[in-house]
């Protein structure tokens, strides 16, 4: 068996390898957003942080 008819998958080859590289996007493309989610996240904490820490403050100097 060669190469080129291990591509083409008996006839099946656009198919299979259609579906494995939609799969392999959408793994990628989902990386991504939680990536992306993830530093949003990270940003709302320190803000969060940052206010409570900033009435704390507010709280035991008045």
């Amino acid at each position: 068996m060669g190469i080129g008819e291990f591509l083409h998958m008996g006839g099946h080859g656009f198919y299979i390898w259609g579906s494995y590289g939609t799969a392999l996007f959408l793994i990628i493309l989902e990386a991504f957003w939680v990536s992306k989610r993830r530093s949003k996240a990270k940003k709302e904490l320190e803000q969060m942080e940052a206010e409570f820490a900033r009435i704390d403050n507010q709280g035991m100097n008045g």
